[in-house]
């Protein structure tokens, strides 16, 4: 059973609903524990949202067990776990695996090998594990995922201002550089103007900001580091093209160039832990497919 416990200070408001909510409770995490099991207890005796705290007084949220989509499998693939906590994981996806499943593809996405993987835990917490994507990444984009572990987790990140998550890329491009554009900020609004998935470059479209670096050169290629201020949809895939360079492999954007996917790779994740308020770093080495690509062109 997850149990969070919390200690009201001075400063902290005194009404039992609002002081959750002030620790990144949800409405909706705490109504969901009330009928799942849960518990709210002050100084271990039931309380319920409108209870008046005191100064000293020792607030435990029990979770109740969350439900869990009964047509969603577990998937015994493998996970790269590059940073694991108790309400937490960063995972490395690899190129060609959804985040999320999608109608048509259900069984083996980065949730479902994560449902595996809580599976394998020998532990009585495992009934009480259930993965929330925090980031999700596109399939054939590779790199970091933060995966909440439970409801609770899922809402304490929600509850952050999406600035404070910093995601850094690496991409192959096409073409190379002139030395004064070595780096910049691509400010270029994208929307849609038909119905199809691809965005465009448009004067009414929604603003988009994408800080690029140029990292190395080769002849015809570029590898580049970017930072997304605003995370949308195709994002640095317009805007790189919008520039002139267009990601190898992406045949939507740019050339079929016979790489098997874009080359581009989430190798930077950054973010305050809402549980410790610790700043969390986590970077990967970009996967072999980008290496040797980037080795043999």
């Amino acid at each position: 059973m997850k149990i969070f416990k919390y200690i009201v200070t001075e400063k902290d408001p005194k009404r039992l609903g609002l002081f959750l909510s002030k620790k990144k409770l949800s409405k909706q995490v705490i109504v969901n524990a009330k009928h799942n099991g849960g518990m709210l207890l002050v100084n271990h005796r039931r309380r319920f949202t409108n209870f008046m705290l005191k100064n000293g007084d020792e607030v435990l949220f029990v979770m109740g067990k969350e439900k869990v989509n009964e047509f969603l499998k577990p998937s015994n693939k493998p996970i790269e776990i590059v940073l694991e906590t108790d309400n937490y994981l960063v995972i490395n996806k690899p190129a060609n695996v959804l985040s999320i499943p999608s109608r048509y593809e259900d069984g083996d996405a980065v949730v479902n090998r994560v449902m595996g993987y809580f599976s394998k835990k020998k532990s009585s917490e495992q009934a009480f594990l259930k993965p929330h994507i925090v980031t999700r990444l596109d399939r054939d984009t590779s790199g970091l995922v933060l995966v909440g572990k439970n409801a609770v987790a899922h809402s304490k990140f929600s509850e952050l201002k999406k600035d404070v998550f910093v995601k850094e890329y690496h991409a192959i491009v096409h073409s190379n550089f002139n030395p004064e554009e070595q780096a910049g900020l691509i400010d270029a609004p994208i929307g849609k103007i038909d119905d199809s998935v691809k965005r465009y470059v448009i004067p009414n479209g929604q603003k988009f900001l994408t800080q690029y670096e140029v990292l190395a050169q080769k002849e015809g290629a570029s590898l580049v580091k970017l930072r997304l201020f605003t995370g949308r949809t195709h994002q640095i895939r317009v805007h790189m093209a919008h520039i002139g360079h267009p990601l190898f492999g992406d045949k939507l954007y740019g050339i079929d160039d016979n790489f098997a996917r874009q080359a581009l790779n989430c190798s930077h994740l950054s973010f305050p832990d809402p549980f410790t308020n610790e700043e969390k770093i986590v970077e990967v080495s970009d996967p072999q497919d980008m290496t040797d690509l980037w080795r043999n062109l």
